[in-house]
């Protein structure tokens, strides 16, 4: 085979690999604009109704002055980045991508590819595309 085909294969591969355990966040009545508090400060756009969960930045900077509010306000993950999301348990979840660490406060380093067993996967937050 030529390396344009193996290259080809890969990638198909690749994304079959990365868009199978991906399932859409939000059905499209409950996107809304709005803001969110993502480290620290306030992020406004377009998105699920429970990430968003501030109507406008003034609402927004409002629990922000009001830190008591904010789930994130405690750095709750050690690598990666805090997202105050509604309907965590927490309110809030880690983002681990690009930080080479995963689980649920970004506390696990990524296994290597050699050190996986027979059928196991790296986990999602470990896939550097």
């Amino acid at each position: 085979m030529s390396r344009s085909l193996l290259a080809w294969i890969a990638g198909i591969l690749l994304i079959a690999v990365l868009s199978e355990p991906v399932k859409a966040t939000c059905d499209s009545n409950r996107l809304r604009q709005g803001c969110r508090i993502q480290e620290g400060s306030c992020l406004c756009g377009t998105g699920c109704d429970t990430d968003y969960r501030y109507s406008n930045k003034r609402e927004c900077e409002s629990a922000l002055r009001g830190r008591s509010q904010d789930p994130c306000s405690s750095r709750p993950c050690n690598r990666g980045s805090c997202l105050q999301i509604l309907n965590a348990p927490t309110g809030y979840n880690c983002l681990c991508s690009g930080t080479n660490y995963f689980g649920d406060r970004c506390e696990q380093r990524c296994p290597r590819r050699s050190s996986l067993r027979a059928g196991e996967r790296l986990p999602i937050q470990c896939i550097v595309v």
